[in-house]
């Protein structure tokens, strides 16, 4: 969320915790104001969503070995964290939890080194705060015995490859362009801990076990609104109760 798409009131009603752009691939003060306010007044737990310093690319370029080392990364992240977190004590409100965006996300779910420090530095700016990250990922054997509480992530409108990894987006198939799937994928994550994997040619690959405490949604996704109102109506029904891991 915070990172410009107009639809973001709209899907509000539909989260319980919100990962907001700040400043690195996205977003503004004051765009985080608005973004903020947004999720005091739903009542959604709030989530800083650093990544590289990348308003070009927005931020799903991996940086890392040509503009950015791995020494950078601990000012890089306490750097976003402390401008949102401003911006929370303005209104009042808690900084909640952290989630790496794109192509930090990604590097730290695959290296033990880029994940250690993206642990550190979270651990050093507020060891209360929640990391999420990809389920099975690297960031999620790091967090814990650096003392962080770890929050496995799947998601809801990305396919997945036998690795347990998300598909590229430069690959085909990466993207779940059907709502109707992107339920049916998040039922059977939510429902069985599982979720079918592809080959980058997109056939299918079998099916991989995962860790579904949060589903994420994409907010610059094209249909982002009525993905979020169908999977939390399907979750609803299913008697899935939806808050946040910070509740």
């Amino acid at each position: 969320m915070g990172e410009g798409m107009a639809t973001d009131a709209a899907i509000f009603p539909f989260i319980s915790s919100a990962n907001i752009a700040c400043g690195g691939h996205a977003g503004d003060e004051d765009t985080m104001r608005r973004t903020v306010e947004l999720a005091i007044r739903h009542g959604v737990a709030i989530g800083a969503h650093p990544s590289y310093p990348d308003l070009a690319g927005f931020g799903r370029v991996d940086l890392l070995g040509s503009r950015v080392t791995l020494e950078d990364l601990p000012e890089i992240i306490y750097t976003q964290l402390d401008v949102l977190q401003d911006v929370c004590r303005e209104f009042g409100a808690r900084l909640r939890h952290v989630k790496p965006h794109g192509a930090l996300y990604n590097r730290a779910a695959r290296d033990a080194a880029v994940s250690e420090v993206v642990c550190r530095a979270v651990f050093e700016f507020d060891p209360s705060l929640l990391l999420y990250g990809l389920s099975g990922s690297e960031l999620s054997r790091s967090a814990s015995p650096m003392g962080l509480r770890f929050i496995s992530e799947v998601f809801a409108d990305r396919t997945y490859r036998p690795d347990g990894s998300l598909t590229p987006r430069s690959e085909p198939h990466a993207l779940i362009s059907d709502a109707a799937a992107s339920v049916r994928q998040v039922l059977k994550m939510m429902e069985e801990g599982r979720v079918e994997v592809f080959f980058a040619d997109g056939s299918a690959a079998g099916e991989v076990v995962l860790d579904a405490q949060t589903v994420c949604l994409h907010g610059d996704g094209a249909h982002a609104v009525e993905y979020a109102k169908m999977i939390h109506d399907a979750l609803q029904r299913e008697g899935v109760k939806i808050q946040s891991p910070e509740s």
